[in-house]
């Protein structure tokens, strides 16, 4: 490491550096002339990024522009230092402000200052409801976000950028409607008037941003080919100005009021404050439900440990600050928080640098900064967005699991068709629904004995489940012999309410096939949980075993199965002497309950008690040869 890299004197053996750990966390540690210097870089991409979005989604929010640039600049700062992740960006959202116009205009006219105090009053609510959330150590709601449903909703996200940025990277008017499908009609029915110009700044941005990350992976190259593109369509102006040559306009950023964010305390009646809680809940989802899924998207590409309850925390205190200081809903951005880190940001400092940054930026180069094209922004945002689409993960999860790829599939269209909120929602509720089909369906293997040798083994016997093509080697036996007698089955998987149905059907047809197994050793080991209908079940198959003139024995069931055993009677029942710690005592007690007569005549004779049981000495009763095993390709 070099001397200009070496971390700032900081001794966190002290009082002051142990508190700056425990406030910010542990990338304090990590701060450094090189990390602040790509941070800065990073931070002045984000805050270039968020003029023009800070604009467009407060407009879109029903709030004046500058409320969208206060809400990239104090929740930002508050989210990043706060937060979990190292890399989200956070500010105003497409989809926050979408759902706040939505839900507070039935109360107020857009725009109007009563409109602005409501905006601010349940910003203040949905702030408290997020710390609470992570306060509490709710986060765990957050796992049942799976990362097929993540993926498919960052794919879907990545077309969204790429939709909305078409009408600025053709030089085209906004679309009159913010849906991805009124975009692409938008697009296509102005196609004929795309602006030439403004279709090779963007591709400059492009071609400068992509040739940099190829060959010169430390530069900042969005940063560079954001700058390249600006100078090219300054001197083209500059050009068509001198020579009088008709030219294309490039829309730009234009000139913006310096954006001081005022304190101020949000002023509404309680009447109106109670009509705000059931508003606050829904964009508490709506924020939570996208914070997380850029967190994690983020975390997925970063490596990043993510640790939701502070991203709640921290989302939650940023909006409660951002509330009292002029700022809208906040949530983590995805089309500033990946070019954050693709910008090479290595700490939370450069979302501080962003704010402070944009801040500077318009205060002193206002000019300046009004000079770069939309284009080239469009551009950038593409850029982004062709990274996101990861094809070669979607022909992996494909050949993996239909399920999984069914699910990233349906949360990726519902992300570019719907609102991304309810997106997040579906998907959460599709991989559920597969996750409860899974589990109410447990594999109940039929066992038994690979060969008659000392070395033998138990293998599954039976043919491996439609669903499970890949199935290992030890599931693909050819049919070995049974005991006529005693079942031996394998059971995987809990039993509960969702899957007693699923095992008592197959507990039924096992008592009803042609010359039943009167007896049943379930194999308990993989049984990992069941409920009280669970229990009921395994009472239920008892006597009906005992009816049939059989029984019914448990190898190993785990503690917390004999627990509920006991709570609900079913040990009493079943008694201690039926449950066994290891297959060849079970095997040995068991055998003693068998028909003798049976075995007088049984060929099978795959346990070692066979060769002592009546018969054994009979020519005709001899076992015939296990089937060798056939190798898996």
């Amino acid at each position: 490491m070099k001397s200009s890299d070496a971390p700032v004197a900081v001794s966190f053996a002290s009082l002051p550096g142990r508190l700056a750990e425990r406030l910010f966390g542990d990338w304090v540690r990590l701060v450094s002339p090189a990390t602040l210097r790509a941070d800065a870089l990073a931070g002045l991409l984000g805050a270039v990024l968020v003029l023009p979005q800070g604009i467009a989604f407060a407009t879109l929010a029903g709030l004046p522009p500058e409320y969208g640039l206060y809400t990239a600049i104090i929740p930002c700062i508050v989210a990043a230092l706060f937060g979990s992740s190292w890399h989200v960006m956070s500010g105003p959202t497409n989809a926050n402000s979408l759902a706040l116009f939505a839900m507070l205009a039935p109360l107020s006219m857009a725009f109007s200052p009563a409109y602005i105090q409501l905006a601010l009053a349940v910003t203040v609510m949905v702030g408290v409801l997020q710390w609470l959330i992570g306060a509490l150590r709710l986060g765990m709601l957050a796992n049942f976000i799976s990362p097929a449903v993540l993926f498919g909703f960052t794919s879907g996200a990545a077309l969204l950028i790429a939709v909305h940025a078409l009408p600025d990277l053709l030089g085209l008017a906004a679309a009159p409607e913010h849906g991805a499908g009124a975009v692409i009609a938008h697009v296509l029915s102005q196609l004929a008037y795309a602006n030439p110009v403004a279709i090779v700044v963007a591709g400059v941005t492009l071609a400068v941003a992509l040739g940099l990350r190829r060959w010169r992976r430390n530069w900042p190259s969005m940063l560079i080919g954001l700058a390249v593109a600006t100078a090219l369509a300054w001197g083209w102006s500059q050009f068509s100005a001198a020579s009088a040559t008709p030219s294309s306009s490039l829309r730009t950023v234009g000139l913006m009021a310096t954006p001081w964010p005022r304190f101020e305390l949000p002023r509404i009646g309680w009447a109106q404050a109670s009509e705000l809680v059931g508003l606050a809940f829904a964009l508490t989802i709506v924020a939570l439900g996208q914070a997380v899924s850029i967190a994690k998207a983020v975390a997925l590409r970063s490596g990043q440990r993510i640790d939701v309850n502070r991203e709640f925390r921290g989302q939650g205190l940023s909006n409660i600050v951002g509330g009292f200081f002029s700022s809208y809903v906040s949530c983590g951005s995805l089309n500033r928080s990946m070019p954050n880190l693709e910008a090479g940001a290595k700490t939370p400092l450069s979302s501080v640098f962003s704010a402070l940054l944009l801040l500077g930026l318009v205060a002193v180069s206002a000019p300046v900064l009004a000079q770069i094209p939309m284009a080239a922004l469009a551009g950038l945002l593409v850029l982004v967005a062709l990274g996101l689409v990861d094809l070669a993960r979607w022909r992996q999860l494909f050949s993996l699991s239909r399920s999984d790829f069914a699910v990233a599939l349906a949360t990726l269209l519902a992300t570019v068709t719907i609102r991304m909120e309810m997106a997040i929602l579906l998907g959460v509720l599709l991989s559920l629904t597969v996750f409860l089909y899974r589990t109410s369906r447990p594999a109940m293997r039929t066992m038994g004995f690979d060969s008659r040798g000392l070395e033998r083994q138990f293998v599954v016997i039976d043919s491996p489940p439609a669903d499970v093509p890949d199935a290992a080697p030890d599931e693909r036996h050819p049919p070995l012999p049974e005991c006529p007698q005693l079942k031996l089955l394998r059971m995987e998987g809990e039993v509960y309410f969702g899957a007693t149905q699923h095992v008592a059907d197959i507990l039924y047809a096992l008592r009803h096939q042609p010359n039943p197994q009167k007896h049943l050793l379930v194999m308990a080991k993989s049984m990992n949980f069941i409920d009280l209908a669970g229990a009921e079940l395994w009472a239920t198959e008892l006597a009906a075993r005992r009816a049939m003139g059989g029984n019914l024995y448990f190898h190993r069931p785990r503690p917390e199965v004999i627990q509920m055993w006991r709570k609900t009677g079913f040990t009493s029942l079943l008694g201690p002497e039926h449950q066994f710690a290891d297959k060849f005592s079970a095997i040995a007690t068991i055998f003693s309950k068998l028909d003798p007569e049976i075995c007088r005549h049984c060929q099978a004779r795959i346990f070692w008690e066979c060769k002592t049981a009546p018969g054994a000495d009979d020519p005709a009763n001899q076992p015939k040869p296990i089937p060798t095993p056939t190798p898996t390709p």
